[in-house]
């Protein structure tokens, strides 16, 4: 078991005064010593933040001790090392892009089925209403490659911002089904299951919490792969129900001679060159090397908050 405690949260809440915001937040996690990113936008807060356990809590109690954050909760896991190299705090127009400003979870979230309900659904093959449910991938494409639920939907997206108009291509097919869309850890499936809503999707709910809440709750019932997360871990995979998460990594870290990968977030597909990366909504890197996967030694996190 790792000594090292990783944390990722959101919450779409109004947020003004960014730049006071982001200073205060900087001093804050760097006197506790931690590392990670985070991104503050007037739509809310999100965060991946690692270091020593007692001083990650206590950022998140500092954070909760602000009104606009009471509601905050934090996803954890362990892990043996930080998974991250730098401390950033940024401003952005969006904490997850998607270039749709009618979608505003921070006043209207998105209907929502947790972890428990929606694996009895998978199980026998339908709502509880009876429709077939759709589980609908809106993470990118490489991701989708790591891991997902079995039978899931998925539109092939290289970015997030790819999915509106994706959604309205494919729209038909949705009908008179239930609509789960899911991601990691909630973020982009709320707005996708808003945005799906706003073009008239009936019955289309998101999966609270993510993959990870679910992993956390249930374990890997109905689902193949691993969970891509978006620092040097790589990938999570559930063991006994969610009690503990393996973390997989890319064999060709371990090569000699091999560069090491850049932390990414979840806006942009890897580019495939160093020359051609594209930066995406947390200003960070993904790397193309990602795409091949396997298993580098026996690393466990505890999952056992949800979002």
């Amino acid at each position: 078991m790792g000594n090292i405690l990783n944390i990722s949260a959101y919450l779409f809440v109004p947020l003004s005064d960014l730049p006071n915001l982001r200073q205060q937040i900087f001093e804050q996690a760097r006197q506790y010593g931690l590392l990670g990113t985070i991104l503050l936008a007037p739509e809310g807060i999100n965060l991946f933040l690692a270091g020593e356990p007692v001083s990650v809590r206590a950022m998140v109690a500092y954070l909760q001790s602000d009104t606009r954050f009471a509601a905050l909760v934090a996803k954890e896991s362990t892990s043996s090392g930080v998974p991250f190299r730098k401390l950033q705090v940024k401003i952005k127009t969006e904490i997850i892009r998607m270039n749709h400003p009618l979608i505003q979870p921070a006043h209207q979230r998105a209907a929502a089925v947790v972890p428990i309900v929606l694996a009895r659904w998978l199980t026998q093959g339908h709502d509880d209403d009876g429709r077939p449910v759709v589980m609908l991938d809106t993470r990118n494409g490489f991701e989708v490659a790591a891991g997902h639920f079995k039978g899931a939907l998925h539109w092939e997206l290289s970015k997030f911002t790819d999915f509106p108009q994706a959604a309205q291509r494919h729209q038909a097919a949705l009908a008179g089904k239930r609509v789960v869309s899911y991601c990691t850890g909630g973020i982009r499936c709320e707005k996708a299951a808003l945005y799906l809503a706003e073009l008239g999707t009936e019955h289309v709910v998101q999966l609270e919490g993510g993959i990870l809440q679910y992993f956390a709750e249930v374990g890997a019932s109905h689902f193949e792969g691993h969970c891509f997360v978006f620092d040097e871990r790589f990938a999570l995979n559930a063991q006994r129900l969610g009690l503990a998460c393996s973390v997989v990594q890319l064999a060709e870290r371990s090569r000699p001679g091999r560069s090491r990968c850049r932390q990414a977030s979840p806006g942009a597909e890897p580019s495939r060159s160093r020359r051609s990366r594209t930066r995406e909504p947390g200003g960070l890197h993904a790397c193309p090397r990602r795409l091949s996967w396997g298993v580098l030694g026996p690393a466990f996190c505890a999952a056992n908050t949800a979002t």
